[in-house]
C-alpha cells in the first residue's frame, strides 16, 4: 500500500502540495490528474526518490520495485530489442553471470539455473518482442539501431522497457501521448492484466474510463481521491460544482449544442452512428459541464471571412515522397461543415493525407480543386518546433495581428490560458501542453476556413480539451483530424474514413467499431446486421432502434447461423486447449528431471542446459498458445454480444 501524511511539496516558489493525505491500495489502477503544472510529475518524482517531501511523509513497502518510463533516449546503435531488454537490470546482470556459474557447477550452477527461471530468463526476448509489435514496431523495425528513430517512437521503447521490468509499481506519465489509436487499444488491454500497482497520469478520459479503478485529483494543494473510473469522478465532482448558478448556465448551452445535432440527424440512416455517439456524449455532459465551466479556457474560433463549396477536391489524387507512393486515387470533397476523422496504423498515411491537404507536399498526380477563398489551418506537432522560443506569447500573436491594441490581444490569450505576466514570458520554458495553446491561438487568430489537425490533444490537459472540443463543434468550416483521443473522436467528427493499404476511403461504422476490429480477426457473424435503413423501411421500427426482434423461425435461423459462425473460433478453442494439456505434462515432466540433485554434480553441463531449453522453450510455447486462446475467447465474446444485442432486438 502506498500512504501519505500531511504532505507538503514545494517547488521554487509554488506550493504543489500542503498537508495532502494519500492511500493506494496493492493492486489498485489510479489516474492521476489535474491541470498541466500542478505537480503530477513531481508526485512521481517522489516515488521514485528523485524529490523529497519539505513536510509529511509518503511510503510503500521496501520491496516494492518501481517501474517508470525514461523520457530521454540515447541515440545509441543498440537495436531496439536488445536496448528495450536492458531495461530489465536484474536480468542482464544475472547473465552475465553465466559463464562464471558453468565454470564452477554444482549448486552454483543449480543456483544461476533456478534465478534464471525466476526471472522467466527463456522467455525474455520473446516478450520483448510481443510488447515491441504491440506497440508498433514490425519484426523488422526491432532489429534497427534506436538512433534511426525519430523521438516519438523512440518514446514508445521507453515505453516498452518500462512494460518489460519487472516491477510491483508501475508509473506511466502520458503514456498515449506518442501512440496511435491502434497501439493505445493495445496498451489498455496489456495494462488491464498488469497485477501491480498502477498508477497513470493521462488526459485521455477514454484510456481512463477504461482502465483505472480510482482518480486522484490535483485540487489546488491537496489530492482529492475517488473511487471508479474517470467519468464517476466527473460525476462526484460535479455535483459539487453544480450548487454554482454561472456554472449551470453555461452547462445548458453546451448541451443545446449536442442536442441540435442528435435533433437534426437521429434519424436519418446516414448519421444514425454519429447520432448515437453524440447522445452518449450527452449522457456524460450532465456530470461533466460544471467541470470545465470552472476552467480557465473559454475560446472559440472565429466566424471565417470566406466560405467556398467546395473548400477542396480531390480526384484520382496520388501521393508520396520522391519514387514512393503512399496513397493512391484518393477521392474527397470537403465541404463547410464537414467533420471527418481519419482512421488508419500509424505509417498508413494518415499525416501524408493531412499535409496533402494543407498544401504542404503536392500531389504525384490526380486533379485538385482548391476554393478561391480556401483559408487553411493547419496543426501538427511540428508547430511547436517552430515557435520562437526567446519571444513571449504576446510578441508572437503581434507579429500575425498587426495594428491591434495589446489589451486585445492580452484578452484573446487569456482565453488559451495566458494572462499576466505570463503573456511577456519566453516561449522556451513552457511545457508542452502550454506551447500546444499557444499555437492554436495563432492558429485560430487566422480565421481559417478548413483546419487540419493532427494528433491536437497531444500534452493539453482535460479542461483545454474539452474547450477545444467545444470550439470545433461550433465552427462552421471544414475540419479533418487524426487523433487517438476517442472522445474527440466520438463528439466533434461525423464521419470516419479509413488510411489502409495506400487507400482513402469511407469507414463503413463507428468509432466503437473500428476498436473491435483491431482485437479481433475475425467478421461480425452474417445475418445480425446492426444497421437498417429506416427511410421507407418497416412501419413497425421503432425510431432510433433500427431493427424489429426477429419473429420464432427467424430466431432459429439466427441461432443455427450463430453456431456456424462460431464454430472456427470454437474448433480453434478446443485444439489450443488440447496442445496447452500436452505442453502442461512436458513441463511437468521437465520439471521433475530439474528437481534431482543429481543432474547438478553427476551430469554433465549440456544436459542441465538441454533441459532447462527445452524448459524455457515450453513455457514460452504455453505462453504463446495462451495469448492465442485469449484472443479467441475475446472474439467469441464479441460475436455472443453482437448476436445477443440484435436477438433481443
Amino acid at each position: 500500500m502506498i500512504t501519505a501524511q500531511n504532505l507538503e511539496l514545494i517547488r521554487g516558489n509554488k506550493s504543489l502540495l500542503k498537508n495532502a493525505n494519500l492511500r493506494v491500495h496493492d493492486g489498485q489502477k489510479i489516474g492521476l490528474i489535474g491541470a498541466n503544472g500542478s505537480g503530477k510529475s513531481s508526485l512521481f518524482a517522489l516515488l521514485k526518490g528523485e524529490l523529497h517531501a519539505d513536510a509529511g511523509d509518503i511510503g510503500f513497502p521496501a520491496h516494492w520495485r518501481i517501474s517508470s518510463v525514461d523520457q530521454e533516449t540515447p541515440s545509441i546503435p543498440s537495436s531496439v530489442l536488445e536496448y528495450t531488454i536492458d531495461g530489465d537490470s536484474e536480468y542482464r546482470a544475472l547473465e552475465a553471470e553465466k559463464g562464471e556459474a558453468e565454470a564452477v557447477g554444482g549448486d552454483v550452477l543449480a543456483n544461476w539455473h533456478h534465478r534464471y527461471e525466476a526471472l522467466d530468463g527463456y522467455s525474455m526476448e520473446p516478450r520483448a518482442a510481443q510488447l515491441l509489435a504491440g506497440l508498433g514496431f514490425g519484426h523488422d523495425a526491432q532489429s534497427q539501431p534506436v538512433s534511426s528513430f525519430s523521438g516519438g517512437w523512440r518514446m514508445r521503447v521507453n515505453l516498452a522497457r518500462a512494460l518489460l521490468k519487472p516491477s510491483e509499481l508501475l508509473l506511466l506519465d502520458e503514456p498515449t501521448n506518442h501512440l496511435d489509436l491502434e497501439a493505445v487499444v493495445w496498451l489498455e488491454r496489456w495494462l488491464k492484466r498488469y497485477p501491480g500497482t498502477l498508477i497513470v497520469i493521462s488526459h485521455d478520459r477514454e484510456f481512463l474510463d477504461n482502465l483505472v479503478d480510482g482518480i486522484i485529483h490535483f485540487n489546488g494543494a491537496t489530492l482529492d481521491t475517488y473511487s471508479g473510473d474517470y467519468s464517476s469522478f466527473e460525476r462526484q465532482r460535479g455535483e459539487r460544482l453544480m450548487l454554482q448558478q454561472a456554472v449551470f448556465a453555461k452547462q445548458q448551452r453546451q448541451r443545446a449544442h449536442l442536442q441540435a445535432f442528435v435533433d437534426r440527424f437521429r434519424y436519418q440512416a446516414t448519421k444514425a452512428r454519429q447520432a448515437q455517439s453524440r447522445v452518449k456524449a450527452l449522457e456524460k455532459l450532465q456530470a461533466a459541464a460544471p467541470i470545465y465551466a470552472a476552467s480557465g479556457f473559454d475560446f472559440r474560433f472565429f466566424a471565417p471571412e470566406e466560405l467556398c463549396s467546395p473548400l477542396i477536391s480531390f480526384d484520382r489524387v496520388q501521393a508520396g515522397y520522391g519514387d514512393t507512393l503512399i496513397l493512391k486515387q484518393i477521392h474527397i470533397n470537403l465541404l463547410p461543415g464537414s467533420r471527418i476523422g481519419l482512421l488508419g496504423r500509424n505509417g498508413a498515411g494518415k499525416s501524408t493525407l493531412v499535409k496533402l491537404l494543407a498544401g504542404v507536399i503536392q500531389p504525384i498526380s490526380g486533379d485538385v480543386d482548391r476554393g478561391r477563398q480556401l483559408q487553411v489551418g493547419y496543426f501538427d506537432q511540428q508547430q511547436l518546433d517552430a515557435l520562437d522560443l526567446d519571444a513571449s506569447p504576446l510578441l508572437h500573436l503581434q507579429r500575425i495581428a498587426e495594428g491591434k491594441k495589446e489589451q486585445e490581444l492580452r484578452n484573446y490569450l487569456g482565453t488559451f490560458g495566458f494572462r499576466g505576466d505570463a503573456v511577456l514570458a519566453p516561449v522556451g520554458p513552457l511545457s508542452g501542453g502550454e506551447k500546444t495553446r499557444l499555437a492554436l491561438a495563432l492558429l485560430v487568430w487566422e480565421r481559417p476556413n478548413l483546419l487540419l489537425l493532427d494528433e491536437p490533444t497531444n500534452h493539453l490537459d482535460v479542461d483545454m480539451r474539452e474547450a477545444l472540443i467545444l470550439a470545433l463543434q461550433e465552427f462552421p468550416g471544414a475540419v479533418v483530424v487524426v487523433s487517438h483521443d476517442r472522445h474527440l473522436l466520438h463528439t466533434v467528427v461525423d464521419e470516419l474514413y479509413l488510411v489502409a493499404n495506400g487507400e482513402v476511403r469511407p469507414f463503413d461504422g463507428d468509432l466503437d467499431d473500428y476498436q473491435r476490429l483491431q482485437i479481433k480477426s475475425a467478421p461480425q457473424p452474417s445475418g445480425v446486421s446492426t444497421e437498417e435503413n429506416t427511410e421507407g423501411g418497416d412501419s413497425n421500427t421503432t425510431p432510433g432502434r433500427v431493427n424489429k426482434a426477429p419473429d420464432r423461425q427467424e430466431q432459429k435461423r439466427l441461432q443455427a447461423e450463430f453456431r456456424r459462425q462460431a464454430a472456427p473460433q470454437r474448433k480453434k478453442i478446443n485444439a489450443i486447449e488440447k496442445n496447452m494439456a500436452k505442453l502442461e505434462a512436458t513441463l511437468a515432466s521437465l520439471a521433475e528431471q530439474l528437481a534431482d540433485p543429481t543432474l547438478y554434480t553427476d551430469q554433465p553441463v549440456e544436459a542441465l542446459n538441454q533441459l532447462m531449453k527445452a524448459q524455457g522453450e515450453g513455457k514460452n510455447a504455453l505462453q504463446t498458445l495462451e495469448e492465442e486462446w485469449l484472443a479467441l475467447q475475446d472474439e467469441l465474446e464479441v460475436m455472443t454480444q453482437a448476436f445477443d444485442e440484435q436477438f433481443t432486438g
